[in-house]
Parts: structure tokens; C-alpha cells; sequence
């Protein structure tokens, strides 16, 4: 696989546009899955292939050395709760740079397969947060435009990128 799209790259900021899971979206879907097992990644987003698609690939494992990938398409976060807690975050279009992300630890996520049939699930904790990661990312909000301006300025001039 291809390397990946470097931030601050503009696909980053666009929003996806839901749509029915057809052959084109499940190529996409294959070809983030192929992408992930390569990189060992927890989940990506369309954009990080330079597609702007509603399409995320992420592992429901908890445990973070583990990968079950499923690929999800229109996924949206129905619902969060429980105190928004900060940890680590970073990405692979913006490597060796990680920001702490304040997410919820419980999110209730809505997405179809790929044929079409929609479903629930309930994620805590880890797999949370990386759902929330990779569905800001299909509603074109980049990880770290969590953070304050200043502190996004400041992380991104340490380590040599220009916005």
C-alpha cells in the first residue's frame, strides 16, 4: 500500500456525505482494511487514503495489542457519556506527533455494513475513543482540532509543520 495522505493536506476538513454502501464504497472499505493490517493501525478514515468517503475501518478490540478490524460505512456517533477523559491520540497522516484528546469513555455509534443494514453498538473505553477519532475525521475534524489553537500552533511548530 500506498503511503498516506500528510496533513495538513485539505481532504482533511471536508465532510463525508452519507450514502448507500455500493462497489465503489466497499473498494474503499477494502482498501483501508488492506491499509490498517499493514500499519497495525486502530482504525483509519477515508481521508487518510486521500478519499473522502463515509467509510472507517477500526478494531473492536479493547485490548490494544489486539486488531478485529470491521470495516463501517456512514458511520455517525449517536450518543456519548460518562466524563470526557484525555489520552493520547495521534495519526498516521501526522506521524510521531500524539496530542492528549479529551473524548468520552462511552459512545453509542450507528453505521451499515456493506450491504446496506444498519446497526448499534455500544463501545466503551478504548475502542470509544477510537471510534470517535475516525468518525471526527469522516465529519472532516482532523484530531487535533480537539486542542486550543494555541496549543495546536505550538505542537505543530515543534515539530516542523506548517498549517
Amino acid at each position: 500500500m500506498a503511503g498516506f495522505i500528510a496533513y495538513p493536506d485539505p481532504i482533511f476538513r471536508q465532510k463525508a456525505v452519507p450514502r448507500p454502501p455500493d462497489e465503489s464504497l466497499r473498494q474503499v472499505g477494502q482498501r483501508l482494511l488492506a491499509a490498517a493490517s499493514e500499519v497495525k493501525a486502530y482504525g483509519l478514515a477515508a481521508a487518510h487514503i486521500g478519499v473522502c468517503e463515509p467509510v472507517i475501518v477500526m478494531t473492536f478490540s479493547s485490548d490494544p495489542e489486539k486488531r478485529d478490524y470491521q470495516i463501517l460505512y456512514n458511520p455517525r456517533v449517536t450518543m456519548v457519556s460518562g466524563e470526557a477523559v484525555a489520552a493520547p491520540e495521534g495519526s498516521v497522516s501526522l506521524p510521531g506527533l500524539e496530542a492528549e484528546i479529551n473524548r468520552h469513555p462511552v459512545a453509542e455509534v450507528e453505521y451499515d455494513d456493506e450491504t446496506g443494514g444498519r446497526h448499534t453498538d455500544t463501545l466503551q473505553d478504548f475502542v470509544a475513543r477510537v471510534a470517535q477519532h475516525e468518525i471526527d475525521q469522516v465529519n472532516g475534524i482532523f484530531f487535533l482540532d480537539k486542542l486550543s489553537r494555541l496549543k495546536r500552533d505550538r505542537l505543530l511548530k515543534r515539530h516542523g509543520i506548517r498549517r
